[in-house]
This record gives structure tokens, C-alpha cells and sequence, in this order.
């Protein structure tokens, strides 16, 4: 009979969870008084009966068991142990803690009234240990990979993530490779045969001792591998198991000499899992083993499966957002002006980013609109949200912007048309959702909590004006002075309705910097707006104003910008021109039609002037039917003014009137109703713009050929 070995508590009873403790209570005798259901299935002791076993481990009589019990060991009986005893000794190491339950008799003698309480765990072996610790282990790689796994929309990012979750604990070694195409977006082909397959290392992760110099590097693209049908499981989703590295010389298919590019030195075992989501080969997963002593097996196959399913939905998701965002992107700077334009009023240069951490690209938008006379209107505004829908909305808007700017409206009442449009806008999204097939119908995305900045700049007379709703000021950088926030009340946002847009009006010096932006270029998580600002203007007097503007506005951009933007960031740059005394000619005219003659007289002259001679029969002809429908049906005083630059002339008559002319045919009786066709014949455009005190109608003619 083997005896009990006596020890205190260590890792093997430490370890043992509650519900493997089983309880058995005897008499002083050792005969069972009670037992647990667990102690049925450790000890064959019946209630009643004297369970030999636990005597044995019984403190003498008159023993002190301590507060802590009495602590011993029951080794697990052999087979033939078994037989000869009746089935009563444990079949398992058993840890046993002995606990009094009663005091000993009077006199001593340790029997009378005595009862003990065992509590025994059964004792783990080295191979149990060692599975209970794999169990572990794959569990905890399991619930690492559902809360680490798919939490980006960056399938590089991810990538890297599930190579470092594979490391040390699973493998020495974890190499992720991704579809070419998957990595730009796209949706890789359905293939047969893995040697179609286009693959480029994305990501790897190997612990110190593994030997890995020659293998294919991060970013490189993975040679071709023939065909074969040791990797064409890979092809339908199923794992490659090779617990022999050797299997692979002999059957991988490839050079010898680039065998070192595939198989790390010193791995004795591999095992390859495909990326497969929606019967699609998104890429390979592939593990090795040089230090961890146990090969692969089915288990961490089945393990690898798991984790690297989890990956591929999420390398799925990443991609199709990569190509929305792609999408928008490309949909967003195919909308936005050139980033830098030469126009007669102004120099200018524009800064689009769009904003990370899978933020992407939002609705942030700038444009430089030429406008009649050489004036010109910069625009930027800000369109909620992110992705398509938001892009698309302020494609929208942007069209709606450009389309009343032809209006020639000032900036208080192009912004409250615009406001009008951006209401109509919202009901139809409210109509298109209250219908039953749902919003998702909608083939228009709404405009829904857009801000908007438009000035107009007008090189004559060196003043611009600007309105804005709900969007932040400009800033004015003066040639050779300190950069100023001006003073635009900025109205509500679009889409409010039934409040006016306040028109702010401005001196403008020739080669001032003039500065509109998005509140996305300005803001950062947790600071203030104003921080924001202040960082913008610190950075606009630090320029240096002799750079190109495109230099300089990147460079102010990206010192601005915070390094975690919460939304995409747009910056617009205008160095302001001014048109010379001689470039410019105008005069006042009583409403006397005698005086048209003196017109005509007045502008062949100027233009002889400025050796445009070669317009002056376009121009005389223009002028004259201009100024005599003005002295006719408008009254007095007409203005005439002529405007010229290196491309175009641009001859304009005023009037009192807020009569908008027509264009008609006049009919082969009409004895008048044919000046204003035979100008609209003649000139390369032509449109008619109210002011405060009238109308003006302009016309255009290039210089030297068609204008740009």
C-alpha cells in the first residue's frame, strides 16, 4: 500500500477551479457521514462505510489540525491496485485538505464525538497542465482576435494587427499577403488555380530567434507558385497543413534558389490559411514554427481558421470602404477647382485634405468663380457628414452656387437663394421618406447642415464684398501689414430659412493675401475653435509673401492642420490684384439721344488708345444700341464704361432701370426690338446684373482671338 505524501498547497491545488472540489464528511472512524456528487466520481466510498483511503490522511487523535486543516496527497492507485483493493483508492492524485468539524471527545481519546471534513481536487498532471495551458491560450487568441480584429477600415492596419496577434503565443512567425487589388479597393477576381493568384506582403511579425533575412519583404509582390496540389486547397477556403517544412522543398513548385524568398530558415512547420470572404481569395495567412517545440496540428488549424475568418470579413469591409473612399475622393477633387488659378482680380491656390482615422473624405469644398466685368467670387463651405452622400450633396450645392453666381447676385442675396434651395432640398428628403419604399429610394442626396462663405472681389474699384451663413470669417492679410479676422456677421446656416445674410464690404489693397477656409482646418478634439484660428493667423504672418501662393498655402495648411483631425480641412489662398487707371475708362451721359453719337466717338477713341483698333467696329456698333435703348426706355444718367485686360474687353452701360431686358426675334415688320439680338450676335457674352441704383448691361469681346 503506498502511503499518503504529506505537503502544503501548491500550483496543482492552487489551480484546481471550485466546481472540481468534491466534500466528503466522516465520523472520527473514518466511516462516511456524507459526500458530495463529485466526491462519487473521485472516490468509490460509500455513506456508512469506512472510506480506507481518507483514514489514512486522518490526523492522529488528539491532533490539531490547525485553522488552515490538515493538507496531504492521495497518488492515484495502479490497475492491479485496483483490483486487489476493490475499486477504493482514487484513480487520480488527489489533494486533500482536512478541516475538524467537531472538538475531540473529553477524555481525550479522539473518537467520540469527532467529525472531519475533507475537501479534495484532483491533481493536474504535466499533460494535463499542458492542455488545460493550450486550451488557454487558444482562447485567449480567440477573444483577442474578436476585439482586436475588424476595428479599422485600414486593411494595411489590419493586417499588421493580425500578424502581431499571431506572435509569440501561436507561431515564430506570421506573414499576411493581400490581393493587389484588394489593396486599392477593388474586388479581387474569381480565380481556380493558385497560380493566378497576385498577392503582395502586407504584413509579418517574427519572434528574435527565427531566422528570416531572405524572406520576402513587406511591400514587395509575392512571386508566381505553380499550380499544385499541395496549395490548391487555398484556392476553396480550406487551410494548408505541412507539419514537415521538408514537404515543402519537395512540393512548393518553385526555384530552389527562391525557396529562401517562401520558407524562413530553421522552421520545422507551417500551415497557410487563405483570407476567404464571399468565395472570394482576399489573401494568405501563413504561420511557422522554429522554436515552439510542437508542430501544427488539426486543432490550431481549426484555431487559425477561426481567427483568420474573423479577418477576412474585416479586410472585406476595409475594402469596400476603401473604395468609397476612394470614390469620394476622386468625386471631390474632380469638383474642386484647379489648385492654383490666374485670373484678372486675384492669384489663387486651394488645400483639400480629407480627414483619417476613417473619418475619410466629408463635404468640405472651396471654388473660384470669374464673374462679368473681371470680378471674381471665391467660395468655400461645408457640407455635414462623411463619404458619398455627403460628396455627392456638396457636388449639389456647389452647382447651385455656380449657378446663381451667373445670376450676378450680391453675396447677401445669392446666399438667401441659396438658403431657399437648400429648404427644398431637406422636403425632399422629408417627402421621399414618408414614402413606403423609404429614403433609400431618394435619387438625390439631401443637403442637410451646410455652411457657406462667398466674397466678391471687383479689381476697378478695389472693395470686395461678403456674406456668410453660419461659416467663418475670412482673414486679411494686407502687403506688408498684420492679418486681420474681418468683420462678417455670419448669418445662419443653409437650410434655416427666413433669416437674411448680412453683406460686409471691404478695402482691398493689391497684393494682399486673402484667406477663406472650413472650420475642419481649425479644429481639433478636445481644443477650442478659437486656438484654431489663432494658429491660422500666427501662420499667415509668418509667410513669406514672395513664394508661390500654391507653397505658401500648403505650407500655412499643413501648419494649421491638427495632427488628429476631427473632419476634412479646406483652405483657399487669393492674392489680390487691382486693374491700372489705364486699363480702366468711363463716362456719364445726359438722356439726350443725341448724345449716342458721342459715345460711339468716346469709345473708337479709347479704343484707338489702346491700339484696339480692330475692335472698335463691334464695339461702336454695341455701344450705340446699348446707350440708346438706356436713354429710351430708362431715362438718365447712362454710364459707359469701358474695361480691358490681357484677354478681353468688356464694354457696360448703366441706367436707373430695374427693368431686366429680353432678347427676342423681332419679326420682318418690327420697325424696332432688333439692338439687343444683333449685340447678343455680335459680342462673346453678354448679361445683365442689377446694382443699387439700376441695372448694368455688359458685354465681352476677346483680345487677339476666342477668349479662355
Amino acid at each position: 500500500m503506498r502511503e499518503p505524501e504529506q505537503r502544503g498547497p501548491g500550483p496543482a491545488s492552487a489551480s484546481a477551479s471550485v466546481s472540481d472540489t468534491a466534500a466528503v464528511v466522516l465520523d472520527g472512524a473514518g466511516r462516511v457521514l456524507a459526500r458530495s456528487r463529485r466526491a462519487a466520481t473521485l472516490l468509490e466510498c460509500s455513506p456508512g462505510h469506512i472510506c480506507a483511503p481518507l483514514v489514512r490522511i486522518l490526523p492522529p487523535a488528539g491532533a490539531d489540525a490547525g485553522p488552515a486543516g490538515h493538507q496531504a496527497t492521495l497518488p492515484a492507485l495502479a490497475d492491479s491496485d485496483h483490483a486487489g483493493r476493490g475499486h477504493a483508492g482514487p484513480k487520480v492524485p488527489l489533494a486533500c485538505t482536512v478541516v475538524p468539524l467537531t472538538a475531540g471527545a473529553p477524555d481525550g481519546s479522539g473518537t467520540g464525538a469527532t467529525q472531519w471534513l475533507v475537501l479534495i481536487t484532483p491533481v493536474e498532471t504535466a499533460v494535463e497542465a499542458a492542455e488545460r495551458d493550450a486550451r488557454k491560450r487558444r482562447a485567449g487568441l480567440s477573444q483577442a482576435a474578436a476585439a482586436g480584429i475588424a476595428t479599422s477600415l485600414d486593411v494595411v492596419e489590419m493586417a499588421q494587427t493580425l500578424a502581431n496577434l499571431l506572435v509569440p503565443d501561436f507561431a515564430d512567425l506570421a506573414t499576411v499577403d493581400i490581393a493587389e487589388k484588394v489593396l486599392v479597393g477593388d474586388e479581387p477576381q474569381h480565380l481556380d488555380t493558385s497560380g493566378e493568384v497576385r498577392l503582395r506582403r502586407t504584413a509579418a511579425a517574427q519572434s528574435p530567434e527565427i531566422s528570416a533575412e531572405r524572406l520576402l519583404a513587406v511591400g514587395e509582390a509575392l512571386p508566381p507558385v505553380t499550380d499544385s496540389a499541395l496549395m490548391r486547397p487555398l484556392m476553396q477556403g480550406l487551410p494548408v497543413l505541412v507539419p514537415d517544412v521538408a514537404i515543402l522543398h519537395a512540393r512548393l513548385g518553385v526555384d530552389p534558389d527562391a525557396l529562401p524568398l517562401f520558407v524562413p530558415g530553421g522552421a520545422h512547420s507551417s500551415m497557410a490559411m487563405p483570407l476567404y470572404a464571399r468565395g472570394l481569395i482576399l489573401g494568405c495567412v501563413t504561420v511557422w514554427r522554429s522554436q515552439l517545440p510542437t508542430a501544427f496540428g488539426e486543432e490550431d488549424a481549426a484555431l487559425l481558421q477561426d481567427v483568420v475568418s474573423r479577418a477576412a470579413l474585416g479586410v472585406d469591409n476595409a475594402r469596400r470602404y476603401t473604395k468609397e473612399h476612394r470614390s469620394a475622393l476622386a468625386l471631390q477633387r474632380s469638383l474642386l477647382p484647379h489648385s492654383a488659378l490666374n485670373v484678372a482680380a486675384a492669384d489663387t491656390a486651394g488645400v483639400y485634405q480629407p480627414a483619417g482615422g476613417g473619418v475619410g473624405v466629408g463635404g468640405d469644398w472651396f471654388d473660384v468663380i470669374p464673374l462679368p466685368s473681371l470680378r471674381v467670387a471665391f467660395v468655400v463651405g461645408d457640407v455635414v457628414g462623411h463619404g458619398l452622400q455627403a460628396t455627392a450633396a456638396m457636388a449639389r450645392l456647389r452647382t447651385a452656387v455656380q449657378t446663381l453666381a451667373d445670376l450676378d447676385l450680391d453675396p447677401g442675396e445669392l446666399l438667401t437663394h441659396l438658403d431657399d434651395l437648400v429648404l427644398g432640398f431637406s422636403d425632399e428628403q422629408m417627402t421621399g421618406e414618408s414614402r413606403p419604399e423609404g429614403p433609400a429610394e431618394r435619387s438625390e442626396p439631401a443637403v442637410l447642415g451646410a455652411t457657406c462663405l462667398y466674397v466678391v472681389h471687383d479689381p476697378v474699384t478695389g472693395r470686395c464684398a461678403a456674406a456668410a451663413a453660419g461659416h467663418p470669417p475670412p482673414v486679411l492679410l494686407p502687403a506688408g501689414g498684420e492679418p486681420v479676422f474681418l468683420g462678417v456677421t455670419p448669418g445662419p446656416p443653409l437650410g434655416v430659412g427666413g433669416m437674411p445674410f448680412e453683406v460686409a464690404e471691404f478695402a482691398v489693397e493689391p497684393g494682399s493675401l486673402l484667406a477663406l477656409f472650413t472650420d475642419g482646418l481649425v479644429e481639433s478634439r478636445g481644443g477650442d475653435i478659437e486656438e484654431g484660428m489663432e494658429r491660422l493667423r500666427s501662420s499667415l504672418a509668418g509667410a513669406d509673401p514672395s513664394r508661390p501662393l500654391d507653397e505658401i498655402s500648403q505650407t500655412v495648411f499643413d501648419g494649421v492642420r491638427p495632427q488628429e483631425p476631427v473632419d476634412d480641412g479646406a483652405l483657399l489662398l487669393a492674392r489680390i490684384r487691382a486693374l491700372s487707371s489705364d486699363q480702366v475708362a468711363e463716362w456719364e451721359l445726359e438722356p439726350d439721344l443725341s448724345l449716342v453719337a458721342r459715345a460711339r466717338e468716346l469709345v473708337v477713341g479709347r479704343l484707338s488708345d489702346w491700339q484696339l483698333d480692330e475692335l472698335g467696329f463691334v464695339t461702336e456698333l454695341v455701344t450705340s444700341e446699348l446707350v440708346t435703348n438706356a436713354i429710351r426706355y430708362a431715362g438718365g444718367p447712362v454710364g459707359l464704361r469701358l474695361i480691358r485686360d490681357r484677354r478681353v474687353l468688356v464694354c457696360e452701360v448703366s441706367d436707373p432701370s430695374t427693368t431686366h431686358p429680353r432678347l427676342r426675334r423681332a419679326r420682318e415688320t418690327d420697325e424696332g426690338g432688333r439692338g439687343l439680338f444683333l449685340v447678343a450676335q455680335l459680342a462673346d457674352r453678354w448679361g445683365c446684373r442689377f446694382t443699387s441704383t439700376g441695372k448694368t448691361i455688359w458685354t465681352e469681346q476677346p483680345i487677339g482671338g476666342p477668349a479662355v
